[in-house]
């Protein structure tokens, strides 16, 4: 802190005068959050603010700043402060008017130490006052005699407190009274408005100091008229009355006496202050009323008197102003004022007649206060007491009849007395000192009277405190002082009144109202005041009563019986028929003390007929019943109070009500009295009254006695009446023919109910039937666009108690019942629209009403037919009719059904044994993702309910937080609450049910928005995985109904999804199941099939077994090596499965061998007709249906298969490319197929290689030809790969191929001695060491002549095999191979002819000794061929000539001729006749024997199918002739030469027909 300080320090010079007041404020900041300071920077601080302080030339703000700031330094050196601002105020001189706050901060802030040098201070402040002209100057001196005098007052009186001994204060007074005195008579006359306020603000704290010295006080006194004498500006009112405050307080602490005459002045003064208009500030109110608060504490009896002659005046404002300081000064509970209670009670007494609401209010509150504390006299207390409840009534009557002049001001200022009434007796404390002796027993008096019924929850509460504080007494007094009824001049209510009314009252409790309570507490504990007989009933009744409702909110029908059966059993304790007549006397008088509408008076009807039913004389009870039937008009509502009086009194009195009933109906003739009642304005009963009249007979009348009585007594009667009320006459006068029906309907409910409650089971009501028609015709002529009348509602009602009565109606009837009714209610508009039907606001109440009502009668009588009924088929059978409201697109009709559902299935619903839950499950629980959340919980609620109908109650709790969840509009959250559920419940759907639950779900998925549809995905895969493991044997009927759903559902992605989701679920349980029931579906797969396989590929956790079960059937469906339809489907299936991408690694091996024999087990079969599907497919103009080749279906799984293995490394791209697959469907071709898709084998994955090859190698021997070739074929391209021969059994399959060399079958010879051929390149050792066995098998297939590819695969074998012998190895065979070896050089298939020149020319090497010159006159036979050929079609075999030549030349002794040969690798190849010319030159000259041997072959080439070889042929002839010697030129004949010529000429033709070789 110090360096802040030092750096600010730093800036004082510098700065500018705008930014030191920036440092000044953070230089304040610092010092007064610093606890240390170095001294240097204090002494430097001080010099600064102290120059900056008293420099006039900068503004004032900054020297105020500066002031702060050293006055905040004194915290740190005080001494040095009060030096510095001393020196600069000296005697004589007007100071700065900084030093002179400084200084008065000072005192103010260090008191203890500024009074050392206060002296000083005010000795030269004494001689600076004649000095001081200017006004500003004035009042800063003004503010410093406050401050001044405010640090001596605090030291006069807290000497103690202060460090050093004790200094003469009287010379302080002294001093500043000398100032005090020469302000107020020099300064004060003349002063200006300026300079008022600190004068006045400084006459205060001045004149308290003062006070103190006798001497000081007289002219102290004088100097307060002064200050009463500037009231009236506002600015310095509030300053005013804080100094009189002060003054006053420092009077009563110096125990000063005011003269009678100022306080007399000081009274008038400070209530003119706040009676004033406009109102006082609020700040000078307060100050006026503390200044009260010390008068009424130093001079009570003065104050009260002062305020009585006040309060006299008829003013408003004074009235209330001085009732409010009364009120203060009760709770300020002054012991001195205690003494005046009487005075202030008449004092409030005066205004009790004030009619002013305002004054009326404040009365009350200050007898609320005087109540609280104690301030009510026994003798003159009991008037207040009266007063706040006769106010409470005054209030009630001005609000229930308003006057016309009246304004809402008014009525709004009633309204507060009387809530303020209300108040003070709730706040009334009737223990406190005083208060019983004022109340009892007169407080009783308001018990029975019904304009103090508002008052009934405090009032009650009083009467019992005051009770149960009495009994207390009893127990702990010596003697009894219980409270004694005495009324002396007070007339208090009878026993019979107190016990009418606080029953009333006590039917309120069921409603949780406290007066309701208050009043059966009361009862509880006054039975004596009652009726001694009661003591002892009471004691036991009321507490059980009582603590039946502990804890909860009993109904209010179950509360009313209780109460009603107390006051039965209270009778028939007393047994006083004049008691009892009294009572019911009673109740009839308090009849008008409640409204028609209220509960008390519906009870008191009933409490009036049980009183009557309780009676004894029955002359007395009828007569009282005749007086209500003929005069209604007394009870209210005469309907329903005579039906309720009535009701209650046939309990006993069955046969007199029936009678006095039968007796008025025949007396009275209802229509002229009803004439007679409009002209005169009475009410009379009608007829319709008389119907309602007679169901709460029916209702309340002993059951034994009901049944007699019923059909003949109270039915006939009824449909009598309503007949005679349904005649057209009657009806153009009744109002409405509305009240006809719901009377009627009432009656009916109740004779309903009665019968119902008699428990007589083999009682018939005849009238059943026809009844239930004539609500169901109330119910049909109820508009459909409209709800305005409750006759809807209350024939629903009617219905559900008729259809329990007996005879019992077949299912038919209920099932038409419950639909008429359902279809009259749901189709209803939304029910805002209802609702806008209403013209004013109670009409769209009372219709919301009437839809609530009648919606709830529907639900019940739903939920009555369908439990009553205990055949579990029959409770499906009314599910059903909801069902299509349920899933209805309106959702205003969904809700309605749901909420009826949540009805039926709620609370504790006991369903038939074998009631199934399933389908109702699957209907309800997705609308848990409605689109409206009534819909969602009655949903939710329902599914939970569903299972609690079995007994299961799954976390209850969890349930039932996430059903509150719903709630929320955000959709994914109503999705996981949704999961959340389903999971919960899912697991105890009954097993045997899930198949019904899926068919709802798969419904829903088709059917219901988006939203419901996701919830059924989720419920049913929820389902699905808890149940997945026990469906086997529902497992079939399941997906079938999932088959059936799916081309409909395909048209919804999402939904379709579901499905696939589903059947991927049950077949991680049951793959084998579901993989057979796809594989039943006809050929070609549907789109839906595929997509099912595709499907459950795609499921992660379930593709592994999938592709196992495939296996598993395609093997077995293979193992006879006969592929059926069956095996072509499965095979169909793997290929949806593969196209995937699924892995195939670790099962490629047992994929591939079964895919490769089912394509060959199908070579060139027919798709049976019978098996294809016979879906129709729009063909396009043209197109021809095509018929699924089995052999192509399979081979495209295999390439499907193949196309996986090379993305995964298992195989590599085939030499044949696409061709191969092409290759492998056709018949003719499969074994080139085989070989090639052999060769795409990823050899180095050796493994899975040898695998194949363990899974192939039954195809060597199988029974099947087809699949033998493919075998053979596919291992004879593998006998060439060394590390299959390191790692896999081909030693076996060497003896198999050896076998199938002889094979008659010559493609299956071709592939076996192709595969003893490639063992030459796998297994060398092996060819070496069977050399015998496979040298003849292949020789054999040189013989083959009818099939070239035999013989060429021959030709080739016995090339790589040759390749690994030597001579010795081969001299047995090597004539034959040579032999068989020069007939296929003039083959016309290429192949075969290359390979046996290349074979011939292999055979060079292997002639040995033996051999040498048999194989040197082959060649010579054979050279003729080879010359030929050098310009053969194909130029491989042209090259292979050459080869040939050059091999076989040494063994002539030719190899001069190797020159010549050269020229045939020269890029411009030399003319044929060039080349046989310079060739039979040389020849000629070596070996003419050759050059003859030459000539005798060539004849034969002349016939060549070949144009180039014949015309070779003649080439090299006619050189041949040209290069022979004379010796053999004799030996040709003339008919040689005459060939020879006909050649030649035919040569030199073509020659010059075409450019033949040249």
């Amino acid at each position: 802190m110090e360096e802040y300080a030092g750096f600010y320090l730093g800036m004082l010079d510098k700065e500018d005068v705008i930014s030191k007041e920036d440092i000044y404020s953070h230089l304040t900041s610092v010092i007064q959050n610093t606890d240390i300071l170095d001294g240097a920077i204090v002494q430097r601080l001080i010099y600064y603010t102290s120059k900056d302080m008293r420099d006039e030339h900068i503004p004032r703000e900054l020297r105020m700043l500066a002031g702060e700031l050293l006055v905040s330094l004194a915290a740190h050196d005080f001494n040095s402060v009060m030096y510095e601002v001393q020196s600069h105020f000296r005697i004589l001189e007007l100071p700065d008017e900084f030093i002179v706050l400084a200084l008065a901060e000072l005192a103010t802030s260090y008191v203890s130490q500024s009074i050392p040098f206060m002296m000083t201070t005010l000795l030269t402040m004494q001689t600076m006052l004649r000095l001081c002209e200017d006004d500003k100057m004035k009042q800063t001196f003004c503010i410093a005699l406050e401050k001044f005098s405010k640090a001596i007052y605090k030291y006069v009186n807290h000497w103690r407190d202060f460090p050093y001994p004790k200094l003469d204060a009287n010379r302080l007074s002294d001093k500043i009274f000398m100032l005090f005195r020469y302000i107020m008579e020099k300064w004060a006359p003349t002063t200006s408005r300026l300079n008022m306020l600190s004068l006045v603000k400084a006459h205060g704290p001045t004149a308290s100091l003062l006070l103190h010295r006798e001497d000081f006080c007289e002219f102290v006194l004088n100097q307060v008229s002064w200050l009463l004498s500037q009231y009236g500006d506002k600015e310095i009112d509030f300053h005013i009355t804080q100094s009189l405050k002060q003054i006053m307080t420092a009077a009563v602490l110096y125990d000063v006496d005011l003269p009678r005459a100022l306080k007399k002045s000081i009274f008038i003064n400070l209530l003119f202050q706040i009676c004033r208009v406009p109102e006082p500030p609020i700040e000078n109110e307060i100050e006026v009323s503390n200044c009260f608060l010390i008068l009424a504490h130093s001079n009570p009896a003065e104050l009260v008197e002062f305020f009585d002659e006040q309060i006299r005046s008829s003013n408003e404002a004074i009235r209330m102003k001085i009732l409010s300081l009364l009120r203060s000064a009760v709770n300020a509970e002054d012991p001195k004022l205690r003494n005046h209670i009487i005075s202030i009670e008449k004092t409030v007494k005066v205004i009790m007649s004030d009619l002013s609401p305002k004054v009326r209010i404040s009365t009350l509150l200050l007898i609320q206060t005087m109540c609280e504390k104690s301030y009510i006299e026994a003798r003159e207390g009991w008037p207040l007491i009266e007063y706040i409840f006769f106010q409470f009534a005054t209030s009630s009557r001005k609000l229930e009849k308003p006057v016309k002049t009246n304004t809402p001001e008014d009525e709004m200022q009633e309204r507060s007395v009387q809530e303020t009434s209300l108040e003070v007796l709730k706040t009334l404390d009737p223990l406190v000192i005083g208060m019983p002796q004022v109340l009892w027993p007169r407080i009783l008096t308001f018990v029975v009277p019904g304009e103090y019924t508002g008052t009934l929850d405090h009032l009650l509460n009083i009467i019992r405190i005051l009770i149960v504080a009495e009994e207390r007494k009893k127990y702990t007094a010596t003697e009894s002082t219980a409270l004694v009824v005495s009324p002396g001049a007070v007339k208090l209510p009878s026993p019979q009144q107190l016990l009418a009314r606080l029953l009333v009252i006590s039917v309120l409790a069921s409603l949780g109202k406290f007066c309701g309570v208050s009043a059966i507490g009361l009862l509880k504990i006054v039975p004596e005041m009652i009726h001694p007989k009661l003591i002892d009933l009471w004691k036991t009744r009321i507490p059980e009563l009582l603590q039946s409702m502990e804890g909860k909110n009993a109904s209010m029908v179950l509360w009313e019986t209780f109460l009603l059966q107390l006051l039965k059993e209270s009778l028939r304790k007393i047994s006083d028929v004049t008691w009892t007549i009294q009572l019911s006397r009673d109740f009839s008088q308090q009849m008008n003390s409640y409204s028609d509408t209220s509960t008390e008076k519906k009870f008191l009807w009933k409490a009036l007929g049980t009183t009557l039913a309780s009676c004894q004389d029955t002359d007395f009870v009828s007569s009282q019943i005749k007086e209500f039937l003929t005069a209604p008009s007394q009870l209210g509502n005469q309907r329903q109070g005579t039906a309720s009086i009535l009701g209650c009194c046939a309990e006993n009195h069955l046969d007199t009500v029936l009678k006095v009933l039968k007796t008025f109906q025949d007396e009275e003739k209802f229509f002229m009295n009803r004439c007679k009642s409009i002209f005169s304005g009475k009410k009379n009963l009608t007829k319709t009254d008389v119907i309602v009249i007679y169901g709460a007979v029916a209702l309340h009348a002993p059951k034994r006695q009901l049944l007699t009585k019923i059909h003949q007594d109270i039915m006939a009667q009824v449909l009598h009446l309503y007949g005679q009320c349904s005649q057209l006459g009657l009806r153009a006068i009744s109002l409405q023919d509305m009240d006809l029906q719901m009377s009627f309907t009432r009656s009916i409910t109740e004779i309903g109910i009665a019968i119902q409650d008699a428990e007589d089971q083999g009682f018939q009501f005849s009238y059943k039937e026809m009844l239930i028609s004539q609500m169901l015709d109330f119910i049909r002529d109820e508009p459909l666009d409209s709800l305005a009348s409750p006759v809807r509602w209350k024939a629903l009602i009617a219905i559900r108690y008729l259809s329990k009565l007996k005879p019992q109606l077949p299912l038919s009837d209920y099932l038409n019942i419950l639909e008429e009714n359902i279809r009259r209610l749901l189709p209803l508009p939304p029910l805002e629209n209802l609702i806008s039907q209403g013209e004013t606001d109670n009409d769209k109440e009372h219709i919301n009403f009437l839809y609530e009502r009648s919606m709830d009668a529907l639900s019940k009588l739903l939920r009555t037919m369908i439990w009553d009924n205990t055949n579990a088929e029959n409770c499906q059978e009314m599910f059903n009719l909801l069902r299509m409201w349920l899933v209805s697109p309106k959702e205003w009709e969904r809700e309605r059904a749901f909420q009826i559902m949540a009805k039926i299935l709620t609370n504790d619903v006991e369903a038939p044994e074998n009631f199934k839950i399933g389908s109702l499950l699957g209907l309800l629980a997705p609308h848990s993702c409605d689109t409206l959340p009534t819909i969602r919980q009655a949903a939710a609620s329902s599914t939970i309910a569903l299972f609690g109908m079995k007994g299961i109650h799954p976390e209850v709790e969890r349930l039932q937080n996430l059903q509150e969840g719903l709630e929320c509009d955000d959709t994914q959250v109503q999705i996981k609450i949704s999961s959340k559920i389903a999971k919960i419940v899912c697991k105890f759907i009954p097993t045997d049910e899930i198949q019904m639950f899926l068919e709802e779900t798969l419904d829903g998925l088709e059917s219901l928005n988006p939203m419901c549809m996701k919830a059924c995905g989720i419920w049913m895969i929820a389902a699905l995985k808890e149940h997945g493991a026990s469906l086997e044997h529902q497992l079939l009927e399941i997906l079938s109904v999932i088959y059936h759903h799916m081309p409909v559902l395909r048209q919804k992605e999402e939904s379709f999804q579901v499905v696939l989701e589903a059947v991927s679920q049950i077949a991680s349980f049951h793959m084998n199941a579901v993989v057979l029931s796809l594989l039943q579906k006809p050929l070609p797969f549907d789109r839906d099939t595929k997509t099912l396989w595709k499907a459950l590929a795609e499921n992660q956790t379930s593709s592994g077994k999938l592709i196992r079960a495939l296996i598993d059937k395609l093997e077995a469906r293979l193992e006879d090596d006969i592929a059926g339809i069956d095996a072509i489907a499965v095979s169909c299936a793997m290929y949806e499965v593969l196209s995937t991408g699924i892995p195939v690694t670790t099962l490629y091996p047992e994929l591939f061998a079964p895919l490769l024999k089912l394509v060959s087990c199908t070579l060139g079969q027919k798709m049976p007709t019978s098996v294809l599907s016979n879906r129709r497919r729009v063909m396009q103009q043209g197109e021809r249906q095509q018929v699924p080749d089995p052999c192509r279906l399979s081979t495209t799984t295999l390439k499907c298969l193949q196309a996986q293995a090379m993305r995964e490394g298992l195989a590599k791209e085939s030499d044949e490319g696409e061709n191969l697959w092409t290759l492998i469907s056709n018949p003719g071709t499969h074994h080139i197929g085989v070989c090639a898709l052999a060769r795409s084998m990823a050899v180095w994955q050796y493994g899975i290689v040898v695998a194949i090859m363990e899974h192939l190698f039954p195809s060597l021997t199988s029974s099947s030809e087809n699949y033998r070739i493919t075998g053979t074929a596919f291992f004879s391209e593998l006998m060439k790969e060394p590390v299959l021969w390191k790692h896999g059994n081909l030693r076996e399959v060497l003896i198999l191929m050896d076998q199938s060399a002889w094979d008659s079958n010559a493609t299956l010879r071709q592939m076996a001695i192709r595969g003893l051929g490639n063992t030459a390149c796998g297994a060398p050792h092996k060819v070496k060491k069977h050399k015998q066995i496979i040298l003849e098998s292949v020789i054999r297939g040189l013989y083959h002549l009818a099939r070239t590819d035999v013989v060429c695969e021959s030709l080739k074998a016995l090339k790589k095999i040759l390749e690994l012998l030597t001579d010795r190895d081969v001299s047995f065979y090597f004539k034959e191979i040579v032999l068989q070896t020069r007939t296929f050089f003039e083959d016309e298939q290429d192949d075969v002819r290359l390979t046996a020149i290349i074979l011939f020319e292999n055979l060079a090497s292997l002639t040995g000794r033996q051999w040498k010159t048999f194989f040197s006159e082959e060649i010579k036979k054979s050279m003729i061929s080879f010359l030929l050929h050098l310009w053969d079609p194909n130029p491989k075999i042209a090259a292979a000539c050459r080869d040939v030549l050059i091999i076989c030349f040494p063994c002539l002794g030719l190899q001069e001729l190797y020159g010549i040969l050269d020229h045939l690798l020269d890029q411009d190849l030399p003319r044929a006749r060039d080349f046989y010319r310079q060739f039979c030159g040389k020849l000629a000259k070596k070996n003419q024997e050759i050059l003859w041997i030459l000539h005798t072959h060539s004849f034969t080439f002349f016939t060549s199918s070949w144009e180039v070889i014949r015309s070779a042929a003649v080439k090299l002839t006619d050189a041949i002739v040209l290069n022979l010697t004379s010796q053999y030129v004799e030996l040709l004949s003339k008919e040689q030469l005459t060939t020879r010529e006909c050649q030649s000429y035919v040569q030199r033709a073509a020659e010059a027909a075409f450019a033949g070789p040249s």
